[in-house]
């Protein structure tokens, strides 16, 4: 039965509710942040300079993630879960060598704009089993869509798998370079790894994306043109 007397909010309340108001932007500035340099810079960013771009201290970062590892699994769920949706699109075509094409194509793509997620992809340390979960699903999707590509003779029989980690170093060289239009540079460099693996060679490539400025003795010797 109602006694007619209105339940206003303690001050206790009133705290608790803004501490977890608090906690939750915290929280949240910290994963956009985190997302923004490992995009920028890679894994490598110490988790000190993290807490200071979000404006908190280490003590707070680190009470919301205890570890480096529960950080880059939280920034990275969504890209995990993409990369799922990537490889399931690609072994939809009924084309096994376009479904292949397509993958390489949108992974070196997506490792162009976040430096951070190849590193998150093939990184040893321990993650969350829904991340484990999905990037098994990418692993052996992958693989699957290899066994197709060769089947139809449309990938070269001696590609393995595994190859992929030579391919995605590969544009992560160009991505860790630093050069201008470096989108640009991985999709050139994409169309040149395909051909490559191709059962024909660029009989069957499509034609190259347009060539990007770079001067080639400052990419040769980075050194001498700094001075």
């Amino acid at each position: 039965m109602s006694t007619g007397i209105s339940q206003r909010p303690t001050e206790t309340d009133v705290g608790e509710r803004g501490l977890r108001v608090d906690a939750v932007r915290n929280r949240e500035r910290i994963i956009e942040v985190a997302r923004e340099l490992f995009a920028e810079r890679g894994l490598d960013v110490p988790m000190a300079t993290i807490a200071r771009h979000s404006g908190v201290g280490v003590a707070t970062l680190y009470r919301r993630f205890p570890t480096k590892e529960a950080l880059v699994t939280e920034v990275f769920a969504e890209e995990f879960a993409a990369c799922m949706s990537i490889v399931d699109k690609a072994l939809a075509d009924p084309d096994p060598w376009q479904g292949f094409r397509f993958f390489i194509e949108t992974v070196c793509a997506m490792q162009a704009c976040d430096r951070g997620f190849s590193a998150a992809f093939v990184a040893a340390f321990p993650v969350g089993e829904d991340i484990v979960r999905r990037r098994n699903h990418a692993i052996r999707g992958f693989a699957e869509l290899t066994r197709r590509a060769q089947a139809s003779g449309g990938l070269r029989a001696d590609f393995v798998p595994d190859d992929l980690f030579l391919l995605l170093r590969a544009n992560y060289g160009v991505v860790a370079a630093g050069i201008e239009s470096t989108e640009a540079a991985s999709r050139r460099l994409a169309a040149y790894l395909l051909d490559a693996v191709s059962a024909h060679g660029s009989r069957t490539s499509a034609p190259l994306p347009r060539p990007i400025p770079v001067r080639l003795h400052e990419v040769l010797c980075p050194r001498d043109s700094a001075r």
